[in-house]
């Protein structure tokens, strides 16, 4: 492994290098910074074989861009794609993205917003119940929104015009974006052709081998931990089967990722979580700042405190299964069977290493139970929190307290911090922004327990900035008065002992 011989001295930018990477997969040069680029190329050999080595993942770095073929182990419903204002992509736009990406994969170096979209909506006719239909404003909200990731991605740059004035109206909106093939080529490279493909679970797995000089099978595991500790914000050893439980538990692997990442692991007997401060790996810092985190952590407090008092026990409950296939199953209906190529279409086993390794013979764990908690309680927990630190919330919050607690609770969950949960007969997973009967409550939430809550009032330094600290002439009147309908205060949750 290269980080094991990198001077000291240069060791911070490898780190940093491999953050990026483990972080975006794709790196261009505008994406996701202007640095980026330059700091992966310089490291690029050295990553190129510790990523192989250690995590099975395939890296390929050109002049202007840096693809990472990561390995996926399991399907995982919880990293979608979002717009420029954050809401989450829908079956649409990503059916929208996909064939955006096909239509510029045929382009030449430029091409209009309205002659992309007419090649999308040629392509839709080809899908049954999907069409794009410009007289839809729906549908050009849509299309706008795939092509803005795409061009936050660097795969278009817009030349002339503006897309919102085409979306707004597309007799009198224009746009012009040139295409940068080197970023579209990278973006959508399957690890096997999908044409052969009879379920998704054909694109999970990796192959055996490697520069390991172990025995094929406890190099698949040992790798497998390792993605777990970079993609997973906690790896819990009771989700993990042998010999994978075992691995997690050996310093050595471990170490290995702390050399490479730069960051630090916490070890509990329930799991292990890699801690990163830079903010450079994960896609979402917590504790963090504004009202729906800083709701999350004192939600995650309240719930600490609640599960800790041992002279009120909760009740405790197996974790109910969440089998891959209904995730698989879902999938796998929206596969159109006329395309799939069937002399060498291949149904992949993703399990069939783990069973044919030598770890059959293993004892059966005892099953886990966990606390929880109640969803009415959920709710009036933060109906209390709202009527305590409401008046320090966003707008949007305060009139919203339902809509905070689904949201705060989703963040919880995202984190692994929580599951929620139906109780009922089916014992399934609750769906999207519905609390359930309630919430399992994971281990790694007790690393939050005791925030520390102050309300701080903020200078009117802070509040208003004259013109003049702006470079011009400072025209406000001198006795000036805040404004009352702005909000002076805001709320200041930290971990206890954090520091943040």
């Amino acid at each position: 492994m290269h980080a094991r011989t990198i001077d000291s001295l240069a060791l911070d930018s490898y780190q940093r290098a491999a953050r990026v990477v483990l972080a975006n997969h794709l790196i261009t040069r505008s994406y996701p910074d202007r640095i980026a680029l330059p700091l992966i190329r310089r490291w690029a050999t050295e990553l190129r074989e510790d990523l192989a080595e250690l995590f099975g993942y395939r890296l390929e770095v050109t002049e202007t861009t840096a693809r990472l073929f990561p390995v996926l182990d399991k399907l995982d419903a919880g990293r979608p794609a979002r717009t420029a204002a954050d809401r989450l992509f829908d079956r649409r736009r990503y059916a929208y993205l996909a064939l955006a990406l096909a239509a510029l994969g045929r382009a030449g170096d430029q091409i209009t917003l309205s002659e992309l979209a007419d090649q999308v909506a040629a392509y839709t006719e080809r899908v049954d119940g999907l069409d794009l239909a410009a007289d839809r404003a729906g549908d050009r909200d849509a299309f706008v929104d795939a092509v803005g990731w795409l061009a936050a991605r660097g795969a278009v740059s817009l030349a002339d015009g503006d897309a919102g004035g085409w979306a707004s109206d597309p007799e009198a909106g224009e746009a012009l974006y040139d295409i940068d093939r080197s970023v579209v080529f990278a973006l959508f490279r399957p690890p096997r052709a999908l044409q052969h493909l009879q379920s998704v679970t054909g694109l999970l797995g990796e192959e055996a081998g490697g520069g390991d000089t172990r025995s094929p099978a406890m190099a698949l595991a040992s790798r497998a931990v390792r993605r777990a500790l970079v993609e997973q914000p906690v790896v819990y050893a009771d989700d993990l089967h042998e010999p994978h439980r075992s691995l997690l538990a050996q310093e050595k692997l471990v170490r290995e990722v702390e050399q490479v990442t730069g960051l630090k692991a916490e070890r509990r007997a329930e799991g292990v979580a890699l801690i990163d401060s830079s903010g450079r790996l994960s896609d979402v810092r917590f504790p963090g700042t504004g009202t729906l985190a800083q709701v999350a952590l004192l939600l995650a407090g309240e719930i600490a405190d609640l599960v800790l008092d041992l002279d009120n026990p909760v009740a405790r409950i197996p974790r109910p299964e969440r089998p891959l296939a209904d995730l698989a199953e879902q999938l796998d209906t929206a596969i159109p069977t006329t395309t799939v190529f069937a002399p060498l279409a291949d149904a992949v086993d993703i399990f069939a290493t783990e069973e044919d390794s030598d770890f059959d013979e293993r004892e059966e764990p005892e099953i886990p139970v966990y606390p929880f908690i109640d969803a009415e309680w959920i709710r009036e927990t933060v109906r209390m929190l709202a009527a305590r630190y409401g008046a320090t919330f966003a707008a949007q919050w305060q009139a919203d307290v339902p809509g905070l607690t689904a949201e705060a609770v989703g963040l919880l969950e995202r984190l692994q911090l929580i599951e929620r949960v139906d109780t009922g007969e089916s014992g399934t997973p609750a769906p999207p922004h519905d609390l359930g009967s309630g919430l399992l409550i994971l281990p790694a939430l007790a690393r939050y327990r005791g925030a520390i809550v102050t309300i701080r009032t903020r200078a009117e330094t802070e509040l208003f900035i004259s013109p003049s600290d702006m470079g011009g002439a400072d025209t406000s009147p001198a006795d000036a008065e805040p404004d009352p309908a702005v909000d002076h205060t805001e709320l200041v949750a930290i971990e206890k002992g954090s520091g943040n």
